[in-house]
């Protein structure tokens, strides 16, 4: 066992650090403290078993990603695509990676306002104060409304300002005669705590579960945004020159979702299945990985799994868009996986903004920037300030230190 000492930037506290080595050759890291801040962060502590600058640009690229897949998706929201869009939609992709196309910003939605408020709030406060959370969500709205919000967070921003924020998940309980909205509202906004907190998975859901809450406090919405901060986590931890295995990617998945949809078979009251969704729905990502593409495949995807606002119809083929994309997908002319899963995301039409948003946050996570066409992302509204609030959110990060 080595012993080594690492300071904690900005502060004069330190902490011994213990490298043990496990039976699988992964290093784990234990931390023993001389205090008491932010002592729950260093339990159970898992780290990246890579380069600094590596871990970086995968913080990079999950923002990034998150980015690119809300602005080019944003255009084609609602739709239906046929097979003739989906030649207008290679064609658009080519037309955005040419280095010599110049055009206007396709600007971002909702998805990547709120994304920005959870950076800030993690940056900001790196011990979590949701009240502060709460607020920037509503000053970015207030601000700048016409970004595509729903009509039912809108209400939850104007009942968090006129109460003063004095109890911030009020408002969000009352949404639809009190059962909570199960949109994907949580899951697209996910993004920074999944790479804040990826060395202590308990914290990470912690922290996603309060940030959701805030707007979106059913079971479905609250669960959603654990799988797609699960997803992005599980793609950060993954050395992006190994090849992923889609199926066991996914069944990792749905252990760890086992333990967040912990059934009571006793249960009386869980008559419409809703307790099960996730994993019910990662079985039929399995499914439909194994099976080989063909022309009739992505209307079973959107039957399915899905394509609309809620968290249970959109978050899981999200996932599968990005495990999809690890192989060629006959009408998307492109070697780069990080396109693909963009590119395919937006063809299964539907909520495209939102659902090309979560797969390129995982895609981004995996492969990290260097894997993602600079004129691809220079074509996005904020792309230069997303790429700086990720090196912020990673220089936080640094607080403690990456390497022992």
């Amino acid at each position: 066992m080595k012993i080594v000492r690492a300071i904690k930037r900005g502060c004069k506290r330190s902490f011994i650090c213990s490298v043990l080595t496990t039976n699988a050759g992964d290093n784990v890291f234990v931390f023993k403290t001389q205090f008491n801040f932010m002592s729950s962060i260093l339990k159970n502590i898992m780290m990246i078993p890579f380069e600094s600058s590596l871990v970086k640009s995968k913080f990079r690229g999950s923002l990034l990603g998150s980015l690119i897949g809300d602005c080019l998706g944003a255009p084609f929201e609602g739709d239906v695509v046929t097979s003739g869009d989906k030649i207008i939609l290679q064609k658009y992709f080519d037309k955005l990676q040419d280095s010599n196309f110049k055009g206007p910003y396709k600007q971002y939605t909702d998805d990547t306002a709120m994304m920005k408020s959870v950076a800030k709030f993690i940056i900001d406060k790196p011990e979590p104060d949701y009240k502060f959370l709460a607020k920037l969500f509503a000053t970015e709205y207030f601000s700048e409304p016409k970004r595509g919000y729903g009509q039912n967070v809108i209400e939850v921003f104007h009942k968090l300002k006129n109460s003063k924020f004095e109890n911030i998940y009020k408002p969000a309980t009352e949404q639809f005669f009190g059962s909570g909205s199960y949109g994907n509202g949580g899951a697209m906004r996910i993004a920074p705590v999944a790479l804040f907190f990826h060395d202590n998975y308990k914290l990470m859901l912690e922290v996603a579960i309060n940030t959701t809450k805030i707007t979106h406090t059913n079971i479905l919405g609250i669960n959603g945004a654990l799988l797609q901060c699960i997803a992005i986590h599980q793609a950060l931890l993954m050395d992006p020159e190994n090849k992923i295995d889609p199926i066991v990617f996914c069944k990792k998945l749905n252990e760890k979702m086992k333990e967040l949809e912990k059934v009571d078979e006793d249960d009386e009251y869980d008559l419409d299945g809703t307790s099960k969704a996730y994993q019910d729905s990662l079985e039929i990502v399995e499914y439909l990985l194994e099976k080989e593409y063909n022309d009739g495949l992505d209307e079973e995807v959107i039957e399915k799994l899905g394509n609309d606002i809620r968290a249970h119809k959109s978050v899981p083929t999200a996932i599968y868009c990005f495990l999809r994309a690890q192989s060629e997908i006959p009408k998307i002319d492109t070697s780069n996986i990080f396109r693909r899963t963009i590119q395919y995301a937006i063809s299964l039409g539907g909520d495209t903004d939102t659902i090309a948003c979560m797969a390129g946050a995982i895609a981004g996570a995996y492969l990290g920037e260097d894997a993602i066409s600079p004129y691809l992302a220079k074509q996005c509204e904020f792309y230069k300030e997303v790429l700086e609030m990720a090196d912020n959110l990673f220089s936080s990060r640094e607080g403690v230190s990456m390497k022992c």
